[in-house]
């Protein structure tokens, strides 16, 4: 059996640095001691192995800035403008493992909201990055979440009277879509409205999307490896789908059909950004021993 594992498979740069930042917080924690409890904002990334492996070791996840005590940990996805006032307003300390290429989306988002731009965000409404994204687009915004949704958008937009537009993304969008809404919006756009598309899906998301394709099409059976609750895993797997005929979307190693991968000759392994390096390992040595 021949197996083929993406290079760009697992934890991106800014997974690993939340969930470093959360173990190197823990270091100084104690349970007995309110003033050095680790507590985070929602879950550190979207992967339930990692958040229950420091959930085990003291970190205590809230959804609710208030049930926080003296500090706390912003996970990758970021937050928004108001949590960040009613952390001051609390006295709770900060400790900021937003992606920094989350934080420079919201730069952007503001500087163009204040600069009178309406805002397209493409990227899923209820997702924690464009949540925290929103915050910072003002009144004038609409999240694009598919191709078709970028009509009503337009209406949106022709109905507030702006003549001006920014499209942005979620940095883990399908660059796919991205160019698809990008080509509806410059068709149908009017022709006395300014617009500024600025491709904000980060570059290891690209990367990661496009050796997807690249080993989906060579192989037999392609395996994503990620968090049920992971948007970037999702749209790995939607990729396999199409362009490789047989594909699985598991969360660890238990979840794979081992009868069923052993009648394929040729592997391919990708994992969603969130997705530890164990887990990749885990799979592909139970392969080899196939």
């Amino acid at each position: 059996m021949e197996i083929i594992v993406g290079k760009t498979a697992g934890f991106c740069y800014g997974v690993r640095r939340a969930v470093d930042g959360a173990e190197k917080e823990l270091k100084y924690s104690s349970a007995e001691d309110s003033t050095k409890t680790v507590f985070c904002l929602g879950e550190i990334v979207h992967n339930k192995q990692v958040v229950e492996s420091l959930q085990n070791r003291g970190v205590i996840f809230i959804n609710d800035i208030n049930e926080a005590k003296n500090k706390i940990i912003l996970r990758a996805h970021g937050v928004t403008k108001e949590t960040y006032e009613l952390a001051k307003s609390k006295q709770i300390e900060i400790k900021d493992y937003t992606c920094p290429n989350v934080l420079k989306i919201h730069e952007i988002a503001e500087e163009y909201s204040k600069k009178g731009y309406y805002i397209f965000l493409c990227g899923s409404k209820n997702h924690p990055e464009n949540v925290g994204t929103l915050s910072y687009c003002g009144k004038n915004s609409y999240v694009i979440e598919k191709e078709d949704d970028t009509y009503k958008a337009l209406e949106k937009l022709e109905e507030s009277g702006v003549k001006k537009l920014l499209v942005i993304s979620q940095t883990t969008f399908s660059l796919e879509k991205f160019y698809i809404i990008e080509e509806i919006i410059k068709n149908e756009l009017s022709k006395d409205i300014e617009l500024v598309v600025k491709n904000t899906i980060c570059r290891a998301t690209e990367l990661r999307q496009k050796e997807t394709e690249k080993i989906a099409k060579i192989v037999e059976y392609m395996i994503i490896i990620g968090g049920a609750n992971s948007s970037n895993t999702r749209k790995l797997y939607d990729i396999a789908r199409e362009n490789c005929k047989k594909c699985i979307c598991i969360e660890t190693v238990k979840d794979l059909k081992i009868d069923e991968v052993k009648r394929y000759s040729k592997i391919g392994i990708m994992a969603g950004a969130s997705t530890p390096q164990e887990s990749i390992e885990e799979v592909k040595q139970t392969l080899k021993n196939v």
